[in-house]
């Protein structure tokens, strides 16, 4: 009998997110791979590629039905890193999935995106790799709605591991997946291009350390944040709180990854481990930088 492929799965929702509950009881219902899952043991959206350097991280074995599981003291990419490796797990995998997250990751929010991060740091170890994100509409969507996002992947997800079998996949590119809000009736896939769509952001003054809920990876929900936490500490005599709010949400006609999530596609980007400038800034600085030290004295 052939020898199942193993997938390691991890995310930036935390361990126990539905998205990534609901990847992996569809991945393992299908009973075709071996299930392995390395993820933090608590929400870390938004974290971007950020790694722990200074001291250890704890790895805790995690019931979870058809896998093995750990949650992990660490970061996305840690979790990546560390599931890839031969110290925790007995092999390496054949593919990593990190997702399913709640809210899409396109266009400049692929920057801080701690999904992509667990994803991109597996290619950086050159195990194919696909981020996945589900765009989490607050009083649209529902937990369900996972569960027919992570079977609407299933296709790539063995497509791309039967090219990986036939050595035909390429190591140069990663792949993030998108998938609209009204995924029951998405218009099928979408080869896409990083955009430049982000959510404009501003600053509040606020109260409390109340913590509000993660809607993706830039948008909190602040209508509850003040009265979510009962621990949360008031503001002490001298100090400022501030936290982040979304301003508004810029997208235009070039940005064809977050623009093919609207329109109800679900968006495939094939992305790098660096974005090079575009061509006009490298012919720019091509014929800028030999001037530099006459442009300089001019500035003063």
């Amino acid at each position: 009998m052939e020898a199942r492929h193993t997938i390691m799965v991890t995310n930036d929702d935390g361990i126990d997110a539905p998205g990534l509950r609901s990847l992996v009881r569809v991945l393992v219902s299908t009973n075709l791979y071996n299930i392995r899952i390395c993820a933090p043991d608590s929400e870390q959206s938004a974290v971007s590629h950020g790694i722990t350097w200074r001291h250890p991280i704890s790895a805790k074995n995690v019931d979870i039905e058809g896998a093995t599981a750990f949650a992990v003291t660490g970061t996305p990419a840690d979790c990546s890193s560390l599931g890839v490796s031969d110290a925790l797990f007995p092999s390496i995998p054949d593919l990593v999935l990190s997702g399913i997250n709640m809210g899409s990751n396109c266009g400049y929010h692929i920057v801080y995106s701690g999904t992509v991060a667990g994803a991109q740091e597996a290619f950086f170890n050159n195990i194919p790799a696909i981020s996945l994100s589900y765009d989490w509409v607050g009083g649209v969507s529902n937990i369900d709605d996972y569960t027919v996002a992570a079977e609407a992947c299933l296709p790539i997800i063995n497509a791309v591991l039967a090219e990986i079998k036939s050595k035909t996949y390429p190591q140069r590119c990663f792949v993030n997946i998108d998938l609209p809000t009204n995924i029951r009736c998405h218009k099928g896939y979408r080869l896409t291009t990083q955009g430049k769509s982000i959510y404009k952001m501003g600053w509040r003054q606020v109260t409390s350390t109340a913590q509000g809920k993660m809607l993706s990876t830039m948008v909190m929900d602040m209508n509850s944040s003040e009265s979510l936490d009962d621990s949360s500490s008031a503001v002490s005599r001298g100090q400022k709180l501030f936290r982040r709010v979304a301003i508004e949400h810029s997208i235009d006609d070039t940005d064809i990854d977050a623009r093919s999530l609207q329109e109800g596609y679900i968006s495939v980007t094939p992305l790098g481990a660096i974005s090079p400038a575009e061509p006009n800034c490298q012919a720019y600085f091509k014929n800028w930088l030999p001037g530099v030290l006459d442009r300089s004295f001019s500035a003063l």
